[in-house]
């Protein structure tokens, strides 16, 4: 399997020539080094409404023919706009696709869409993803805070790696992601969802020496880099 960062909360994942892109947000990122146009993946995988999670999954989909993978009221909003491929499913729920196996987890967040003028509307249940390719797995834990069942996703899942928001004030802080990555105990923790904007500014390399002081492994991917596991 390989991981590749493209800030925010999106990442690439391949494996066994199958590819997929989670919660695409890149051209209102101008720190991101690719643009919609450049990604090439069969399934479009989202965690929740917000637009820095979905903002670029509808031209992704559209030019790719990529199924859009996420939680049944978010996968209806984008079946409404037609000509779209869309599979909805739902927390605890999993589903074997041909790239691999999807499983919802909890996320303990928001969910609206930006519907312009001011206005939103319901995203259903933020998410967490389980996705194993290539008999690898990958938790991408979405925007949430820390919760005690991130416990029981370290005990009933083999985790090869976690990826934890960090960025504090609407997710998961450093401290708090540093509990939840050793209450996964994946192989490896990656940090995400930081200084995309001045009020989740962290420091990435900080937050991997408190992982690495609970006797863990935690990586810094820049955009663009890649981890192969």
């Amino acid at each position: 399997m390989k991981i590749t960062y493209h800030g925010q909360s999106t990442f690439i994942i391949e494996a066994d020539g199958h590819s997929v892109i989670i919660d695409p947000f890149l051209s209102g990122n101008p720190k991101a080094l690719i643009k919609p146009d450049d990604v090439k993946v069969e399934a479009v995988l989202l965690t929740h409404g917000h637009g820095d999670h979905i903002l670029d999954a509808e031209p992704i989909a559209r030019k790719n023919n990529a199924v859009i993978i996420a939680p049944n009221e978010l996968a209806v909003y984008f079946a409404g706009k037609g000509g779209l491929n869309v599979h909805p499913m739902h927390i605890g729920g999993a589903h074997q696709f041909a790239f691999g196996r999807v499983k919802f987890t909890l996320a303990f967040h928001g969910s609206s869409i930006d519907v312009g003028n001011g206005q939103t509307i319901y995203g259903g249940m933020p998410s967490g993803i389980l996705l194993t390719m290539g008999g690898k797995t990958v938790y991408h834990a979405g925007d949430t805070a820390l919760f005690g069942d991130m416990k029981l996703i370290g005990e009933l899942n083999s985790v090869d790696v976690a990826l934890l928001p960090i960025g504090d004030n609407f997710t998961m802080g450093p401290e708090d992601a540093a509990i939840a990555a050793e209450w996964i105990h994946a192989k490896v923790t990656v940090p995400m969802h930081y200084n995309t904007f001045d009020l989740i500014a962290q420091d990435p390399h900080a937050f991997v020496q408190l992982v690495e002081r609970k006797g863990l492994r935690g990586q810094v991917l820049e955009y663009g880099q890649s981890l192969e596991v």
